[in-house]
């Protein structure tokens, strides 16, 4: 895992809840109106043609309406952003509901949609009491039912987009592409390895967690400090994705003095670079993008829904991802300090772990349909082209056989001789030979 910068963690943190935005457009309806009720657009003022053309009654029907119909379209609006989370979670997978609350233009437009309603209710305690119209409020209330109007023709277009499966699975594919980019470097990257021979003093001091939940965050800059002032070795016990049960093992620390060990000064260091929360997200969890398209391809193949094709794009995006992942360096990492002193060990996963992600539940239960199975193979083809060393080709050659191993009996022989033709085609390119294994009489087995 790469070292993780306090810009990491800003961004890690960065998602705003859902209520922030149309608070603050709330607060920002309440001061236009205070502020633009003193305001009149007489002559010789420049903007004296922009004065309201009716009087008080008008401007106070005017401003009951807007409230009236802001607040209809609210209501509308968290109707259809309710229904919107239902079919997500019943159709395709709940771990995809975070997307829909950090979704930045929804809190835009709830923001406009309180912000116009804050202003007219606000704007409305005082037209009546003038003896003439406030020109400014009025114009800003004139330009607030215009931008209501496009926010909720623009919610409903977003809306529209959102819900297609392809737009869920491309930013999912898009968010992890992202971490795996930031947290894994380059294969071949020259930081040390942890190796037994750093543990000293038999299996050290244990810090175990004294909260449950998913590990969100790993502070390695935190982590390296305690370290440091502990002169000690801190050993990570889990890594981002885990789940954490209060009492089980969250590190291991030796003391770098052959002493002991300031046991609860390096408690409290591990457990503030050990951000552990009750909701997974993919920051600095790869795994968590591979398990959120897993699950669309899954309940993509379940009987109520039965939709291999959506299973295959899922598979397809894991794919490009994988072929990544295999362009990185993988597992455990020996962190230094300034002084080039290993200080922190963070384990992580390896390429069989991703695989077996990626192919283990949809394999079981694609199993029936050999377009899904033949899907897996040239996902497994693709990785096998970009794998790097013996391992990670060992690792792809052991999922063929997982894959092909789950083929039923009533298939047909036509389907059979298909899927184990892939099968051949991905041991081809493990065993170097990738043109042969790509051709084909006419694209078919890039096809489904």
């Amino acid at each position: 895992m790469a070292r993780n910068s306090a810009k990491q963690r800003s961004a890690e943190r960065s998602g705003t809840p859902l209520w922030l935005w149309p608070a603050v457009g709330g607060v920002t309806g309440l001061a236009c109106a205070l502020l633009s009720v003193p305001v009149r657009l007489d002559r010789p003022h420049p903007l004296a043609w922009l004065q309201w053309p009716g009087g008080p009654d008008s401007a106070t029907a005017f401003l009951q309406s807007l409230a009236t119909s802001v607040i209809t379209v609210t209501g509308l609006t968290f109707t259809l952003i309710i229904v919107a989370l239902q079919l997500a979670s019943q159709q395709f997978s709940p771990r995809l509901l975070r997307e829909f609350m950090r979704d930045r233009l929804i809190k835009l437009v709830l923001a406009v949609l309180v912000s116009a309603f804050v202003f007219a209710i606000t704007a409305l305690r005082y037209v009546g009491r003038e003896e003439s119209v406030p020109d400014l409020t009025m114009l800003i209330a004139s330009g607030a039912s215009l931008a209501v109007l496009i926010a909720i023709l623009v919610f409903i277009t977003h809306i529209a987009r959102v819900l297609r499966v392809d737009t869920m699975m491309r930013a999912v594919h898009d968010e992890t592409d992202r971490a795996i980019g930031a947290f894994y470097p380059e294969y071949g990257d020259p930081r040390p390895r942890p190796s037994e021979d750093l543990r000293v003093d038999g299996p050290g001091e244990q810090v175990r967690a004294d909260t449950s939940g998913f590990v969100r965050f790993v502070d390695v800059d935190a982590l390296l400090r305690t370290a440091r002032t502990s002169d000690t070795l801190i050993e990570l016990e889990v890594r981002p994705g885990d789940h954490v049960v209060r009492g089980t093992p969250l590190a291991s620390v030796w003391s770098r003095r052959n002493g002991a060990v300031d046991l609860p000064t390096v408690e409290a260091g591990v457990r503030k670079g050990v951000v552990l929360k009750y909701e997974r997200t993919v920051e600095q969890d790869a795994a968590f993008g591979f398990r959120q398209l897993t699950d669309i391809a899954v309940k993509a193949l379940s009987p109520g829904i039965n939709d291999p094709v959506t299973a295959i794009h899922a598979i397809g995006h894991m794919s490009d991802l994988l072929v990544k992942i295999a362009g990185r360096r993988l597992g455990g990492t020996l962190h230094e300090d300034d002084r080039r002193v290993g200080r922190v060990v963070v384990p992580d996963r390896d390429l069989t772990y991703y695989l077996d992600l990626a192919c283990g539940q949809i394999r079981r239960y694609g199993r029936r349909e050999p377009t899904v199975l033949n899907a897996l193979l040239r996902m497994l083809r693709d990785v096998a082209a970009a794998a790097r060393d013996d391992d990670q080709r060992a690792a792809i050659g052991a999922q063929v056989d997982l894959v092909t191993g789950e083929m039923p009996s009533s298939l047909s022989r036509y389907d059979v001789d298909a899927v184990e033709d892939m099968a051949r085609r991905v041991r081809q390119t493990l065993a170097g030979d990738v043109r042969s294994a790509y051709r084909d009489r006419s694209g078919e087995t890039r096809s489904s």
